[in-house]
């Protein structure tokens, strides 16, 4: 199989010159290139992340606007998430066919386009469909930008560089549902859109001044795509997530309309992977499995996401629809756990530069399932005050905060730097499934369970037990720094 060779914020195809640019000096140099990437990188994020949130604030006043149900409305997030999948399997092809700068504007131009368009929409189902174009650009942005950002790292700041990784995840659900109430109430739902050009314009201006230009390349060519394996995997993960996400809607997973999709995705992702363990140049290289770390990494993140991921529907429906609260102070209750995760996070990703990933990682997960465990024994109690379930997310917050970006610091640690861009595309695949899972998992488990103190009890309850089953593949990560 070839390899292709990352230099610091760029991956350029196996036939660049064989000398390769001049390695940077330690220092200043590569300090402020790292610097360089980290800006562009936490810019296109926090608008990627911003969007998601608010948009979710604006179902409601879109099905007025519109004038359309509440489950046609819906379809504005599903078809961002499934173009999501559709454009992440692309990641590391595209950028050792075009270069890490190329696809990263392409795809920086792509979603501020998306935005510009969906603010213009007409009818329901022109908003749909530039939502989608949204999606094609946000499913590159995130593993583009970790790839550039962990190539532009060395080894021993990758903790830190990982932190800064993280900011969004603070900004994102602590300003994001607040941003968008203010905006509709204010203004209208299509400001929740036009937010996104200034940032987006502001991203692109980093990115073409900071992001060093890839390197030429040589005589041969760069790697073809694999089109059997993108036609398999693609569509298999939009399936996949379809299904999940009607399930979850519906309350039923063995219904038709839910099972069948998603089992024809789940076989077409079987297959792809069959295919990825022996072509010479698959879509994305799955012997990546083949280093423990990286595999209980993989296997750590999966759990966790799909309990952390899919409570995240809990809180809002609880607040709005048992205790009738307004939209407007639902999100106020989530700034405070959003503040544990961030702050957490920064702290957690810097100390796994300097300490037993083991241990922090499975305290981590301890206090997330405690904190998630608490909410729901709190939550299905008669009468209790506000502020009860809200320290008790705050617990699982910090916790969260100690596994996410730590074990992506330390699943990747020790690649190679040829295998970097797959990697970040296959964190950020797993992180969209896990979350898939979860929330269908979670909706099935309200549904049934009845929407009532008792019923998101147990919902809380089986989603703490997925955080706490991630314990068993934490238990195969590095004691110590390798």
């Amino acid at each position: 199989m070839r390899k292709d060779t990352v230099t610091s914020g760029r991956v350029t195809g196996p036939s660049a010159d064989p000398a390769g640019p001049a390695p940077e000096p330690a220092g200043s140099g590569a300090s402020t290139a790292l610097g360089g990437v980290l800006a562009v990188v936490i810019t296109g994020s926090v608008m990627s992340v911003l969007d998601i949130t608010i948009v979710n604030v604006a179902l409601r006043s879109l099905t007025t606007a519109f004038d359309s149900p509440l489950e046609t409305v819906q379809w504005t997030a599903t078809a961002y998430t499934l173009a999501l999948a559709a454009a992440v399997p692309t990641t590391a092809w595209a950028m050792a066919r075009f270069g890490a700068k190329r696809t990263y504007l392409s795809a920086l131009t792509l979603f501020t386009a998306g935005s510009l368009l969906a603010a213009c929409a007409w009818d329901i189902g022109s908003l749909i469909a530039f939502r989608a174009l949204q999606g094609l650009g946000g499913g590159l942005l995130m593993p583009v930008g970790m790839a550039m950002a962990m190539t532009a790292a060395d080894r021993e700041r990758l903790g830190r560089t990982m932190a800064l990784l993280g900011l969004p995840v603070l900004v994102g659900p602590v300003a994001g549902p607040v941003l968008g109430g203010w905006l509709i109430d204010a203004a209208s739902w299509r400001w929740v859109f036009l937010v996104n050009l200034p940032v987006g314009a502001l991203a692109l201006v980093l990115a073409a001044r900071l992001l060093r230009p890839d390197a030429p390349r040589g005589a041969r060519p760069a790697p073809g795509l694999d089109v059997p394996g993108l036609l398999m995997l693609s569509p298999g993960l939009a399936l996949l997530l379809f299904g999940l996400a009607r399930g979850g809607e519906r309350g039923d997973l063995a219904e038709p309309g839910a099972l069948v999709p998603a089992l024809a995705g789940a076989a077409l992702v079987a297959g792809f992977a069959r295919r990825a363990l022996t072509a010479r140049e698959p879509l994305l290289d799955l012997r990546l499995l083949g280093d423990r770390t990286f595999a209980v990494g993989i296997g750590t993140l999966a759990l966790f996401t799909c309990g952390y991921f899919g409570s995240m529907l809990l809180g809002p429906v609880y607040w709005q629809q048992v205790r009738g609260w307004s939209a407007t102070a639902t999100g106020l209750l989530g700034v405070p756990v959003g503040l544990a995760v961030g702050a957490t996070m920064q702290i957690a990703a810097r100390r796994i530069d300097r300490t037993s990933p083991r241990a922090l990682i499975r305290a981590g997960i301890a206090v997330g399932a405690l904190g998630m465990a608490l909410t729901g024994l709190q939550i299905g109690a008669e009468g209790v005050p506000a502020w009860r379930p809200v320290c008790a997310t705050v617990v699982m917050g910090i916790g969260s905060g100690m596994v996410l970006m730590p074990t992506m610091a330390t699943a990747t640690r020790d690649l190679p730097p040829e295998r970097l861009a797959a990697a970040s595309t296959a964190l950020t695949i797993n992180s969209q499934t896990g979350a898939a899972v979860g929330t269908a998992l979670v909706s099935v488990v309200l549904g049934s369970a009845g929407l009532d103190p008792a019923g998101f009890r147990i919902a809380y309850l089986v989603a703490a037990g997925l955080l706490a089953l991630a314990l068993i593949p934490a238990t195969g990560l590095p004691r110590r720094r390798r």
